[in-house]
Formats: C-alpha cells, structure tokens, sequence
C-alpha cells in the first residue's frame, strides 16, 4: 500500500527516505503532514529544546499603530499590520 518516498530536509537540504513502515505509522496515529526534517536534523533539534536552546529568531517590524520598533517571531508580511506588545493588548 504504502511506498518509500525521498523528501528534502527544509533543515539541511539532504533528500532523506520516508519509509512506507514510517507512512504507516502516521497513518496509525493521524498524523496528516509528511516530516520535514531528517533524522538527524530532527535529533539535533530535540536536543537544543532540552538543553534549553530553543530561543526564537526574531524579525525588526515597525508598529501600526504608534510607529514604534519592535520585534515579532516571524517573517513580517507587508498584506498584514504588525504592532508593539502594548498596541497589540489593545486589538485584542
């Protein structure tokens, strides 16, 4: 039913195989998305979390509201406004 399928690390950019045996225990457990990282990406990133290295990038982004630098964990896009932690309690 199911057949080995080589992804990409979005990690590493190595191709790496998903096993039809790994396929199938997704399946099992209702993962829906493939995984995007290798194995040894995947251990890599696991052992920061538990060192306690799971700081975030952040991105510059100037507020909305009152024109203010800030900064916000993910890539600012220009189709949405970004605003400052004390803008932001007030659009909540």
């Amino acid at each position: 039913m199911y057949q080995d399928k080589t992804l990409v690390c979005k990690d590493c950019g190595q191709e790496f195989v998903f096993t039809a045996g790994e396929q199938e225990f997704y399946a099992e457990r209702g993962f829906e998305n493939e995984p995007a990282r290798c194995k040894p990406c995947r251990d890599a990133r696991k052992a920061n979390r538990r060192n306690g290295n799971s700081r975030r990038e952040m991105h510059d982004a100037v507020c909305a509201d009152c024109g203010a630098q800030t900064q916000v964990p993910f890539v600012p896009r220009n189709d949405r406004p970004i605003y400052c932690s004390d803008c932001y309690q007030n659009h909540r």
